[in-house]
């Protein structure tokens, strides 16, 4: 078996706010803690299907950093680093068998949804796709249907856990909080997480089979993205499958027949306006 996991920080019980999971936060060396913590019970519910069972963890959370590698559990492999060409999902190919996105969260907009955003809180206002807001599980889901490799299992609060199924029906959803707003949820114990979660693992990766599980969109497929300023998305028209939206400055239209295209498409958008938020 061979299991791709996107690991991101939001998603993870006990955390609350940013301080918890940006490298200069007071208190990093908590959230890190943390995150491992759920990581490596994912882990321990691939092995547990699959003993030997190839996994390749892509740190997809800010500076994709979070881990030391040596305490990652298990023989998995570490994708680290920033400016990876797929982000979020960087080193998916269609050899593998499923996907788990660990930790992951609302998008801008949803609430009650902690520390909810859609890729960057500060150009990003609104993405939707098929008349609905959507997230970085939908928008992530691109590439694991332009590959055709099934989204097994999402982790993270009540409002991840809706978004997930808006995406995948049949997915397996694991939810270590609930939200109560954008900087306030109730958690899991930790170890009470982390068991859920490796069980969790188990009972998608187990059923793997019998689910419908690689996510679905309409072709030819278009999202729209709303940014907090006209320039952002006037810069972002330099890119290909983007257009303007009519009557509106601030939103762009991006379509594709490829889906592959699409994402890239949309982390083109990210880096672009990345310097322009101040």
């Amino acid at each position: 078996m061979n299991i791709y996991i996107s690991i991101d920080a939001e998603g993870i019980a006990g955390i609350s706010d940013w301080g918890q999971i940006r490298t200069t936060g007071d208190d990093f060396a908590v959230g890190r803690r943390l995150l491992l913590g759920e990581l490596n019970a994912a882990i321990a519910g691939v092995l547990a299907v699959d003993p030997h069972a190839q996994i390749l963890v892509n740190d997809a959370h800010g500076a994709m950093r979070n881990f030391a590698p040596d305490e990652i559990h298990g023989e998995a492999e570490y994708l680290s680093g920033m400016h990876k060409p797929l982000y979020m999902m960087e080193g998916l190919d269609a050899t593998f068998d499923a996907i788990l996105f660990i930790g992951y969260h609302g998008s801008v907009g949803a609430h009650p949804a902690i520390l909810s955003h859609t890729y960057n809180p500060r150009a990003i206002w609104e993405v939707r796709m098929a008349g609905r807001a959507v997230g970085e599980s939908a928008l992530n889901g691109l590439v694991a249907a332009h590959y055709g490799v099934p989204i097994a299992l999402v982790s993270g609060d009540d409002a991840t856990a809706a978004e997930a199924r808006a995406l995948v029906p049949e997915v397996e959803t694991v939810v270590v909080k609930t939200s109560h707003g954008r900087f306030a949820a109730r958690s899991l114990h930790p170890q009470a997480a982390q068991r859920a979660l490796q069980l969790g693992v188990q009972r998608a990766l187990t059923e793997l089979p019998h689910r419908a599980l690689v996510p679905r969109y309409e072709t030819p497929a278009q999202f729209s993205v709303t940014f907090l300023t006209a320039d952002m998305a006037a810069a972002c028209l330099a890119l290909r499958h983007v257009e303007p939206a009519p009557n509106d400055a601030r939103t762009v239209v991006c379509h594709s027949d490829n889906l592959l295209d699409l994402f890239r498409a949309f982390i083109g958008m990210i880096l672009i306006t990345r310097p322009l938020v101040d």
